[in-house]
């Protein structure tokens, strides 16, 4: 990968601690299982590894940044400033893409030679506790959520959702694409 720095997933977590509060350790599992599932499922290496991992640490992270349930615009703006920082700017249509589809319900068919469908796929199978798999083993879906626990990210989410819904009753999960 040329002379780019290298990362993982908790590098890139790691330091919104403060901000993630008690829903640290469940978010970074969910980045961290997200990342594996996504890795495996588009069979990634080196650069597609690097750009799914900052998809996966990035993806949500603006529901604590900006507290918002509307955060897509957010996270796409957190993510866009470390692949500055970090020389790899010229991602950034790839992974704001990543983002801004991985609630999308139906398959995103955009650029298959991006990794925006694997994304999507492998959100969807966490978040679904690996009751949608999309062909990915699920020994191994298992051997993950077991590896990294929940810690209570399913919980936070409910949390979070009850807590839209009571505000905007009329546009509850506004992060939800078709």
């Amino acid at each position: 990968m040329n002379h780019r720095t290298l990362f993982t997933v908790d590098d890139l977590v790691d330091p919104w601690f403060p901000v993630l509060g008690r829903d640290f350790e469940g978010y970074r599992n969910h980045c961290r299982r997200v990342f594996l599932f996504a890795s495996a499922l588009a069979r990634a290496e080196g650069e597609s590894r690097q750009k799914i991992a900052i998809a996966a640490a990035y993806h949500d992270l603006g529901i604590w940044t900006d507290a918002t349930f509307d955060y897509l615009e957010p996270s796409k703006r957190l993510a866009c400033a470390c692949l500055e920082s970090t020389g790899n700017a010229e991602w950034a249509d790839e992974i704001e893409a990543m983002i801004d589809n991985h609630h999308k319900v139906t398959p995103w068919t955009c650029n298959p030679a991006w990794l925006v469908e694997p994304f999507r796929q492998a959100d969807w199978i966490d978040v679904t506790l690996g009751a949608r798999n999309f062909g990915l083993d699920r020994r191994y879906i298992r051997e993950i959520r077991r590896r990294y626990p929940n810690a209570g990210f399913h919980p936070a989410l409910v949390r979070l959702t009850f807590e839209r819904i009571k505000e905007h009753p009329n546009d509850p999960l506004p992060m939800m694409k078709w």
